[in-house]
């Protein structure tokens, strides 16, 4: 994982890598899920 996000998380929150990965996997399918929802509820408008 190259992205200069999770590291800048792991370096403020005190967090080790398995923690990191863990946190940031959960937020991304989190902000993935809530974008196609999003999509989908604007399809229906659009």
């Amino acid at each position: 994982m190259n992205d200069a996000g999770v590291w800048t998380v792991k370096e403020y929150f005190g967090m080790d890598v398995g923690q990191t990965l863990k946190s940031w996997s959960v937020m991304e399918t989190s902000i993935s899920v809530v974008g196609l929802g999003f999509v989908m509820l604007l399809s229906l408008v659009v």
